[in-house]
């Protein structure tokens, strides 16, 4: 503890130096995509104080410190040699690292920094109590449709998501999945117009001026599903309606991972070992492979496996991509 070597050292240590001096604390500020950031950065601060046998220094930071959870958003594809080639004839220097982004930036703060806080709102943050309505908004509407695209759109033969949006089948299909299957899920909050963020997302993919490989958002798969796409089916079941398109990229990835596994293709996955011996096993239809897919606990929820209405849909789309009829419903 005398010699941080982590982040959340640091913080303690100048915590600590600030409550000795009388100076007041900092606000700690998360700058990343974690789910309930403040919360998770808070608990480790106090954890790490507690550990290091600083009572008193704990429970000073627990009364006095802010942690305010945060989200950003812009999309920002992996850099390419096309990306490292545009950029080298565009300034005619060669950079082997050069981020692509698109112009669309957010940044949303919770409302909690103080009267003497930086005035954020004013330059563009979204200042709100409720970071957690944004990110579910996030994960489920630009996420959930990019895994969508992903998945499908592979299965298609499309290669990017901008290319992807220029199918009129698939860009209308996700765009009715957002609006009539995702947004009943999500929760208003007072200046956060649901329906235009849609409508912005989707003006987003079709940046033509951004290359987005739908093989780079396909990539683990096992780890962003529960939130993109899980999440929101056990929410619909719940409310009583059915599934729906929200089936479809559950299928696809489930074909996506037979296809991939069956050329011999590995991807990136912390499951792929065991999704890859899934996938070279898969006879091609529902019934004899979707149980072996639902043994993935870390995946699929049993609360979600024991649901005849969940299994039902993901086995209809399941079979409607062996038959080449991918986005009916």
């Amino acid at each position: 503890p005398a010699v941080p070597a982590s982040i959340v050292g640091w913080l303690v240590a100048g915590l600590e130096r600030r409550r000795a001096k009388g100076v007041k604390p900092f606000v700690v500020m998360s700058c990343d995509n974690v789910v309930d950031n403040g919360k998770k950065v808070r608990g480790a601060v106090l954890g790490f104080a507690e550990a290091a046998g600083k009572r008193e220094l704990a429970d000073w930071i627990a009364k006095e410190v802010r942690f305010p959870c945060t989200m950003v958003d812009s999309i920002t594809p992996a850099t390419t040699d096309e990306v490292r080639r545009k950029v080298a004839d565009g300034i005619g220097l060669i950079d082997q690292v050069p981020v692509q982004r698109e112009s669309f930036v957010q940044w949303v703060v919770e409302d909690i920094l103080g009267d003497d806080a930086p005035d954020y709102g004013s330059v563009g943050a979204d200042m709100t109590r409720d970071v957690a309505a944004y990110e579910q908004a996030k994960l489920r509407l630009l996420n959930g449709a990019h895994s969508t695209l992903a998945y499908t759109g592979l299965l298609m033969g499309h290669k990017s998501v901008g290319e992807a949006m220029t199918d009129s089948a698939l860009a209308g299909f996700v765009e009715g999945m957002m609006r009539e299957d995702i947004m009943p899920t999500l929760r208003s909050v007072a200046g956060f117009d649901l329906a235009k963020y849609i409508t912005d997302v989707l003006q987003r993919f079709r940046n033509p001026a951004l290359t987005h490989l739908l093989y780079q958002i396909a990539s683990d798969g096992s780890q962003k599903l529960p939130f993109r796409i899980l999440g929101t089916v056990a929410d619909v079941l719940k409310s009583g309606r059915q599934p729906g398109r929200l089936a479809v990229p559950v299928a696809a990835w489930m074909r996506f991972v037979e296809r991939e596994a069956k050329a011999g293709r590995s991807f990136n996955d912390p499951m792929s070992d065991g999704l890859i011996a899934i996938g070279q096993s898969c006879t091609g239809t529902a019934a004899a492979d979707l149980p072996k897919f639902f043994k993935l606990e870390a995946v699929f929820p049993s609360a979600l496996v024991a649901d005849a209405r969940f299994v039902k849909a993901i086995g209809t789309a399941y079979d409607r991509f062996a038959a080449g009829t991918l986005l009916q419903m």
